[in-house]
């Protein structure tokens, strides 16, 4: 599971665009905390520390507790708005979540044991369709990743969701299809090969 991050907020007194980029230009970054049938609340956040929350590369999968004049909110980042020239943070979205919620979250996924893939070990690449996949999870159980063994597995193979074990309080939010993550496909040299070969078969 992710770590828990913190942050400390401060309420923010006025709205608008101006009073916006007063903020930032104070290194502060404006937000905003919603949801659990409560009142959104307009607050501003240390630059700095969103910047290093930021940079854990968890951030978006991680509760983070925010606190405002004393009062702790249990939340998941939403949205996190980025300046366009700069890629400075200017704004961010923290979702409050309730005792016992669940979480709709895209989890980065890592594969394993590429030595035991046959096809890898001919030279053949894996051609990842889904970097992340999306889930539905105990907002206390959100994985890091999603650990995907590709052993055993050759040339014009595929890795669906059904042949993946997810964690424990954790289910795909796409529940439709048994959609393709990734494909054990031919280098371009084998393909070309197999190509020759044909075509000499073929006049001959």
């Amino acid at each position: 599971m992710s770590d828990q991050l913190t942050l400390s907020a401060e309420p923010r007194e006025r709205a608008g665009k101006g009073a916006s980029r007063a903020l930032r230009r104070e290194g502060r970054v404006p937000a905003v905390i919603y949801g659990d049938n409560k009142a959104p609340e307009a607050v501003h956040v240390e630059e700095k520390a969103l910047v290093k929350a930021l940079m854990t590369g968890h951030f978006s999968n991680s509760i983070v507790e925010v606190t405002v004049n004393g009062k702790t909110e249990r939340t998941l980042p939403k949205d996190v708005a980025f300046h366009p020239v700069t890629d400075r943070p200017i704004h961010v979205d923290f979702m409050r979540l309730s005792k016992d919620a669940t979480v709709h979250v895209e989890v980065p996924v890592v594969f394993a044991n590429e030595e035991a893939s046959p096809g890898l070990k001919r030279g053949g690449v894996l051609n990842i369709v889904r970097h992340e996949l999306e889930l539905i999870c105990d907002a206390n159980l959100i994985p890091d990743e999603i650990v995907i063994d590709v052993t055993g597995f050759d040339v014009g193979d595929s890795i669906h969701i059904s042949h993946v074990t997810l964690p424990a309080g954790s289910k795909s939010a796409i529940t439709d299809r048994d959609f393709t993550i990734a494909t054990v496909v031919a280098p371009s040299g084998m393909k070309s090969a197999e190509g020759d070969t044909t075509k000499s078969e073929g006049e001959a």
